[in-house]
């Protein structure tokens, strides 16, 4: 008995003391519960009277204290309350990217001791910021911008002597830049800050002599777009840890300094649209520059200085109207990382050189309006040179035009700045893959460009997680790479949060909650996109966040066709429809026997009925199965309508789903026949929807079945539609050979093009065509069958066709060998809703699956 009394009382003291661990100080949570009064949109399980234990969403707390509070992107409206000032033990308060908080920030958010992090990025907040922001010891982090701030920079900001970070863009702040006297503290007493932001502002006056000091550890100096007079401090050249300074759209005036030279660090310099004078700036020591903007400029008549051809880390080179005289060197041209030269509206002269050798990477040089007078040609320089409004388009020396090529804009963004996927998940964020898409240049010289991100193996993102990506962000825990100047961060609102736990469940849950007892869920495996606009470039990088819904068709699930917009043969999708396990067992009689149809290289598939009363085939995992082959075969003929009906199929995917589709993993065994051998593409387990932009591109982990995998997805884990023109290609091979693509180290495209000679009967590849084709008889139309399989599993994306340029070459072959391209029934790549006959795709077991044996399979799969 004694025992048992020992034990209930240890139990009982550890649930006392657990309770106890659980509740919330009655202080914090009377600031929580203003908040929750005050603000709209709050998370919908901000219920009951202990918001540490029943786990509130984007409230973190230690010891019963509130020490953390990240509700980035949530849609919260209302204002900040000065209640703040009670969270006396808060280290992280970030309320960014939610437009509808609005108002003056209190000044009792200086009472907050202990923050060291303030992150308030893209809100609606105005009025000046207040002082008391200054009384914050343990600051790390101040970022205010995008907001409506206005008023002048408080001094007392100069008294954060651990911040790292200062943030105070995107504003409407103006005055001067305060610095210290005896009486007041100022900003160049942040020796230990590594960024001061401050374009797009109205700040105004000379920029201070004291504000740079040897002392300091500045990192990006960013004065842009504001409206700064007098010259550039020549103090600012003793900043030696300096890698980009921005003072670009201003009206500073004089000479450069000539010690700006000493800034050995600084890989992006922005100088342009001011009132500079005096000398050319002598820039040699720079020798890690890859941007440079000089443009627009009053300098004083200058011979094209020699020192440019000496920095190798160039990537672009802006001088425009400048004032720049003289012929151009031809060892400019030569530099390896050159990309852009802009020298238009100068006084350049003499006969224009390129050389033989110019850098590969080249692709603009822009010298309209200047004095040249002719061009000698080497090398056929093959990209876009412009010399309109030059001597020589005058008539003088003759047309130009040869010169003037179409202009590529470059590496998509994705093919550069390929980390954010690896960022994410290094900093075990719940991101699976990422979509960089429609890149393009603001009047301020940003880049922005489209990030679309995808959760990982669940319905949506919670609100916690769309918090810590937006943290991740405003706050840098990201980085790019380092060729990449700073970027800032813009989100719009997430709508389509997942469900969290109910702080109204059972106390007894709770309880168990409290001893780490964890409860599990079924998850719909659906994926919902996260737009989120990055912005990335070789210099300033601006980010622009945008949340939509689009399901992804990448799971088991029906597909249901909207006939509203339809067209032709191609059905438009509603969506996909995503089943329960407990549905499909339903459907299917729990896996009956009976329901059995077929298998597949991926498992049994099953006769399934739902609850609308549609049949359905259900395919089953199963390990190691294996796909059936029979004694039928396919004809030349047969082959021809089959890729013909594969191909439509997948470009409809490409082109008119909605949203498009990226199959991912196009081959024999995903591509279905009915009774009448008409194709139908299947499977869509690795399927990821198409970027918006007609240039994007998905960064995700590669996928597929190798012998099919496109070699340029593989190499760089950028998927476009292209992968799959290239899987495409490697099937309409199979339908030749009868061989599966790769077999003992022996690759089905490498043997076919070594053995191509067009100069031979059937190109020389006899010995490589499936006997079953009947080879003793002409087979109409099989060079340019090999030619367009061929030209599909080109090396790069940009080299392939389109499918639907797939499509109307198979049509071609087809009428050359007098072959009707009309599907034996309604349905050609997809099925046919529409139709009144009594044909069912899967009445008398009438589909099939072909593998690479050309043999016609009583097996079914899902059809597209």
């Amino acid at each position: 008995m004694m025992g048992r009394g020992i034990m209930l009382f240890l139990l009982v003291g550890l649930f006392r003391f657990l309770v106890v661990e659980a509740a919330t100080n009655s202080q914090d949570f009377a600031v929580l519960r203003s908040f929750k009064t005050q603000w709209q949109n709050i998370p919908p399980n901000w219920v009951g009277s202990d918001p540490c234990g029943e786990g509130w969403e984007g409230i973190v707390c230690k010891d019963s204290r509130v020490f953390s509070i990240q509700l980035s992107t949530m849609g919260l409206k209302g204002q900040l309350s000065g209640d703040i000032g009670s969270l006396t033990e808060l280290q992280t308060l970030d309320l960014s990217y939610n437009t509808g908080l609005t108002g003056p920030l209190p000044p009792s958010i200086g009472e907050l001791k202990k923050l060291t992090n303030l992150i308030l990025v893209g809100c609606s907040f105005s009025g000046p910021i207040p002082s008391e922001i200054g009384s914050l010891p343990q600051l790390v982090f101040l970022s205010l911008n995008s907001n409506s701030f206005n008023g002048n920079i408080p001094p007392t900001i100069g008294g954060l002597s651990s911040l790292y970070w200062l943030d105070l863009a995107d504003n409407q702040l103006s005055g001067s830049i305060p610095v210290s006297n005896e009486n007041t503290t100022g900003l160049d007493m942040l020796t230990h800050t590594k960024h001061f932001h401050f374009g797009k502002n109205q700040l105004s006056g000379a920029i201070p002599d004291k504000l740079f000091s040897s002392d300091m550890k500045l990192i990006h100096v960013l004065f842009e777009d504001n409206k700064f007079t007098g010259t550039i401090p020549a103090t600012l050249g003793l900043v030696k840890t300096l890698e980009v300074l921005r003072l670009d759209r201003n009206s500073l005036s004089g000479n450069v300094p000539t010690n700006l030279n000493n800034l050995t660090s600084v890989s992006e310099l922005h100088l342009s649209n001011n009132d500079f004078v005096g000398p050319f700036p002598d820039l040699s020591g720079m020798q890690v520059l890859n941007f440079m903007d000089l443009s627009n400029n009053t300098f004083a008549v200058s011979d094209f200085p020699s020192y440019f051809s000496t920095l190798k880390s160039l990537t672009t080179l802006e001088a425009e109207n400048t004032n720049l005289q003289g012929p151009l060197p031809p060892a400019l041209f030569v530099l390896p990382q050159l990309q852009t030269l802009n020298l238009k509206k100068n006084l350049l002269n003499g006969s224009l050189d390129i050389g033989s050798s110019f850098s590969d990477q080249l692709e603009l040089i822009d010298l309209q309006s200047n004095s040249i007078t002719g061009y000698i040609e080497r090398g056929g320089y093959p990209n876009e040179l412009r010399l309109m409004d030059n001597p020589i388009c005058k008539g003088s020396v003759g047309p130009t035009s040869k010169f003037l090529v179409p202009y590529s804009s470059g590496p998509h963004p994705s093919q550069t700045w390929e980390t954010p996927l690896r960022s994410f998940q290094t900093h075990d964020a719940p991101v699976d893959s990422v979509s960089l898409s429609n890149p393009k240049e603001d009047a301020d010289s940003y880049l922005e460009v489209s990030l679309q991100v995808f959760p990982s193996d669940k319905q949506s993102f919670s609100r916690s997680e769309i918090a810590k990506m937006g943290f991740m962000l405003s706050n840098q825990t990201f980085k790019p790479p380092k060729t990449f100047g700073p970027y800032f961060f813009i989100a719009s609102q997430y709508g389509n949060f997942a469900e969290s736990v109910s702080p109204g469940a059972p106390k007894k849950m709770r309880l168990w909650i409290i001893v780490g007892a964890s409860v599990g869920g079924f998850i719909l495996l659906t994926l919902i996109f996260i737009g989120i606009h990055l912005c990335c470039r070789k210099r300033t990088v601006k980010t622009v966040n945008e949340h939509r819904d689009v399901s992804e068709p990448r799971h088991s699930g029906a597909t249901s066709w909207d006939p509203t917009r339809s067209s032709g043969t191609f059905p438009q999708l509603k969506g996909p429809k995503v089943f329960s396990s407990n549905e499909l067992r339903n459907a299917t009689n729990n896996f009956s026997k009976a329901n059995d149809i077929g298998s597949g290289g991926y498992g049994k598939v099953y006769r399934g009925t739902l609850a609308s009363r549609q049949l359905v085939a259900i395919k089953r995992a199963l390990p190691r199965s294996l796909q059936g082959k029979s004694e039928v075969r396919l004809d030349w003929n047969r082959r021809l309508r089959v890729a013909l009906g594969a191909a439509r199929g997948l470009s409809y995917l490409h082109d008119l789903a909605n949203p498009p589709i990226i199959h991912r993993d196009i081959k024999t065994n995903n591509i279905l026949l009915d009774e009448r051998l008409n194709a139908k593409v299947a499977d869509f387990g690795l399927s990821k929807p198409m970027p918006d932009s007609e240039n994007g591109q998905i960064v995700t982990q590669v996928k597929g079945t190798m012998g099919y995998l496109d070699p340029e997805y593989y190499m760089s884990n950028q998927l476009t539609d292209k992968s799959d023109v290239y899987s495409f290609g490697v099937v309409l091979l199979e339908l030749l050979t009868a061989r599966v693509p790769l077999e003992r180290n022996r690759y089905i495209v490498s043997e076919i093009r070594v053995a191509m000679d067009r100069e031979r009967d059937r190109y020389g590849l006899s010995e490589l065509l499936d006997p079953a084709l009947g080879l003793t008889n002409p087979l109409k139309g099989l060079e340019q069958f090999v030619d367009l399989a061929m030209w599909c599993v080109e090396e790069t994306g940009d080299e392939r066709p389109t499918m639907s340029e797939v499509v109307k070459e198979i049509e071609g072959i087809m009428k050359m060998a007098g072959i009707s391209t009309k599907a034996d029934s309604a349905t050609s790549g997809a099925f046919d809703t529409t139709s009144t006959r009594s044909y069912h795709p899967y009445h008398n077991n009438n589909v099939a699956s072909f593998d690479y044996s050309g043999a016609y399979t009583p097996s079914r799969v899902d059809p597209q």
